[in-house]
């Protein structure tokens, strides 16, 4: 498994050095523009504390089966980074801390209750990377821990080194991709890998004046089919002064949260998302 994973890691590394780039971001219409010395001041004297992933609130009812209090439900992330350095380690990397926390909360039930809260603390080492003074995406080495805080059989717990990736391949496109090597250590989820999954790969599409932004995630579950874990989100900026979107998200696969994920979910869900401020983590 080590073997093939590792495999799959050099792969991807290829790939995403072997496509062409040309990533100095300019909006002719509103001025916006986001070069190689603005994201490099970013990554250098940014806040230390900040956003890592995107931010949600968000609110909707099973897709296929017949929308109830019980498939109905709200999901919410909060997902934060501190920065530990400067880019002042060797090859101009930087050392972090992340937290990202996932809460599934069934605010039809007569109790309200919070059916699956998900911890996901990590420790990372990212790599910004910069050609003939343009910007072009970064890669990001990072060990992480997940799992649900419950104990005797609803107890979940796994472990990964993942290797990811992201490039723009224009001012409005952005590919990303992520590998890991796992190590499933919770007695009550031994085959966790054949619904989470063993890499992932995406893209993302945003509009000329920044607001509007399109994304989908894929990930492979580790099984010989062709199968995946699909997410498909839309978010826009109504206004300029506000600091979060509009937000819709479709999931369609397992694994969505760890309490049940082996069991299949298909959810549409809205609300809002605070974003990063360039670019969102994945």
């Amino acid at each position: 498994m080590v073997v093939k994973t590792a495999k799959y890691i050099v792969l991807a590394v290829f790939i995403l050095l072997s496509i062409p780039v040309n990533a100095q971001i300019h909006n002719k219409e509103y001025s916006v523009q986001i070069d190689a010395d603005s994201v490099r001041r970013e990554f250098d004297k940014g806040p230390y504390f900040t956003l890592y992933k995107d931010n949600y609130f968000i609110f909707g009812p099973s897709i296929g089966p017949k929308a109830t209090k019980e498939n109905t439900n709200v999901k919410f992330q909060i997902s934060v980074r501190q920065k530990l350095t400067k880019s002042t380690l060797p090859g101009g990397t930087y050392l972090y801390l992340c937290y990202t926390q996932k809460v599934f909360w069934n605010i039809l039930e007569k109790s309200l209750p919070m059916t699956d809260l998900n911890f996901n603390p990590g420790i990372g080492l990212a790599k910004p990377v910069f050609k003939n003074g343009k910007y072009i995406g970064k890669f990001i080495l990072q060990l992480e821990h997940e799992s649900n805080g419950r104990d005797s059989i609803e107890s979940r717990s796994w472990n990964r080194l993942s290797l990811g990736g992201d490039v723009l391949i224009t001012n409005n496109f952005l590919v990303h991709a992520k590998v890991w090597i796992p190590y499933v250590d919770g007695e009550h989820n031994k085959d966790l890998l054949k619904y989470v999954g063993i890499m992932q790969a995406g893209v993302e599409l945003t509009s000329n004046d920044r607001r509007w932004k399109g994304s989908l995630l894929l990930t492979k579950r580790k099984t010989w089919r062709l199968d995946f874990n699909t997410v498909a989100e839309i978010s826009w900026q109504f206004s300029r002064n506000a600091d979060w979107n509009l937000f819709v998200q479709y999931y369609n696969g397992y694994g969505e949260g760890l309490l049940d994920y082996n069991k299949f979910s298909s959810h549409l869900r809205a609300g809002v998302v605070i974003r990063p401020k360039l670019f969102s983590n994945y």
